[in-house]
């Protein structure tokens, strides 16, 4: 004898409000539940995972650097002795690593499931 219901597997899962309008205003422009729009998204969606390992070391780097800043923040509030020329060139250095990173990170090669 074939079952009445078919079985269900439920997942509770968290949004921010923002998120969830969000969810909210597409599930209508679609003319559906929330529930039908999110399991046609997640079972139609191809998921891409990227191989971080190449983009670590600059993440890393991007830490060191912000750390350092911050010292030197720390020790200027101190000292009330800080240089705007000093100041403009370190955040076009870092605004630049930044930029690096960026372009790094959307080279970075990705892998489909």
């Amino acid at each position: 004898m074939a079952r009445k219901y078919k079985q269900v597997h439920r997942k509770e899962i968290d949004f921010d409000i923002n998120d969830w309008e969000k969810i909210e205003r597409r599930a209508e422009a679609c003319l559906t539940t929330t529930s039908k729009y999110l399991r046609q998204v997640i079972l139609n969606a191809e998921p891409t995972f990227y191989d971080m390992k190449e983009v670590a070391p600059l993440l890393n780097g991007m830490r060191i650097i912000s750390n350092n800043i911050n010292q030197i923040a720390r020790k200027a509030n101190e000292t009330n002795n800080i240089n705007a020329d000093d100041v403009e060139k370190l955040r076009n250095e870092v605004e630049s690593l930044s930029l690096i990173l960026s372009q790094s990170l959307f080279t970075t090669p990705s892998k489909r499931v």
